[in-house]
């Protein structure tokens, strides 16, 4: 008789191992990166093939029937002996780097804080951030991708949308917007958010004089200070919106504008490295 006859489906059964493990199915599902209700099908699909439930599920907490508490048991010690046969033929993969492009101000306020979540996924591929003012030479070979913000026109490189940006004028709540409050921009080859902005509300922003600042992490640095007025990228001020470090300026409603942040890769085929992570960034903007 062939052994695999008997076996149970075995995605079933590693999520009834997490679940009898934790007694919990939010911690399991956590554990597998699942969703419960998936999760849940698994269980049940298992409690379907042997014909009988495994778990006694209340309200607010579940504990395993005496069946089930026997049936992990028995298939612990098997599980744990796979894990550490396939421990000791597994080969671990070289580590991989790779060089990304990017505005500190994205680096700092956006990718920084998910950038775990690739690494944990991928702990064989180092990821090294090169911020600069300057675009990064993605044709060249300067870096392996880039990540830009602008309108997507650029030539000889594959652009991805990411996600958009919403614009709107902010400044801290001390600050009282004039006629003559001075705008904090970041340095750019093409300052277009103004520009965008005030056609789009068909606002004179001629007395309004220019400070021109590094880079947005200090423009909004700046405004939450009280020196001025910044163009609030919603995607990297959401954590001084809500905290009310920065507030809007005006009265007019955000611009929902055709700015935003692509994903820049050379012509061609890219590496396996270069796909899985712009794969990752594309789930994460899609979740942001």
């Amino acid at each position: 008789m062939a052994l695999h006859k008997d076996l149970p489906p075995l995605l079933a059964l590693r999520a009834f191992e997490a679940v009898a493990r934790h007694l919990s199915f939010i911690k399991a599902a956590s554990e597998l990166s699942v969703t419960q209700s998936a999760l849940s099908h698994q269980v049940q699909k298992l409690e379907q093939h042997l014909g009988k439930p495994l778990f006694i599920r209340r309200t607010r907490a579940i504990d395993l029937t005496v069946d089930g508490q026997r049936y992990y048991d028995e298939i612990r010690p098997a599980l744990d002996a796979i894990a550490a046969a396939t421990l000791t033929q597994r080969v671990a993969p070289s580590t991989t780097v790779l060089r990304i492009g990017l505005l500190a101000s994205f680096a700092t306020l956006w990718l920084a804080p998910r950038l775990a979540g690739f690494l944990n996924r991928f702990p064989h591929i180092q990821v090294e951030l090169v911020p600069a003012i300057q675009l990064a030479n993605v044709a060249g070979a300067e870096v392996d991708l880039a990540i830009r913000y602008g309108k997507g026109d650029w030539p000889d490189v594959q652009a991805t949308r990411l996600m958009s940006e919403v614009l709107m004028p902010v400044c801290s709540p001390s600050f009282k917007a004039r006629h003559d409050s001075p705008l904090l921009m970041a340095t750019s080859h093409r300052p277009f958010e103004w520009t965008d902005w005030s056609e789009h509300y068909h606002i004179d922003l001629a007395s309004h004089p220019r400070v021109m600042l590094h880079d947005y992490n200090i423009v909004v640095e700046a405004a939450v200070a009280g020196q001025g007025i910044a163009m609030g990228r919603h995607r990297l001020i959401e954590r001084r919106l809500k905290d009310g470090s920065l507030v809007p300026a005006f009265d007019w409603p955000p611009y929902h504008s055709d700015i935003g942040y692509w994903l820049i890769a050379p012509q061609g085929t890219a590496r396996e490295a270069a796909q899985c992570f712009s794969q990752w960034l594309q789930e994460a903007c899609r979740d942001a």
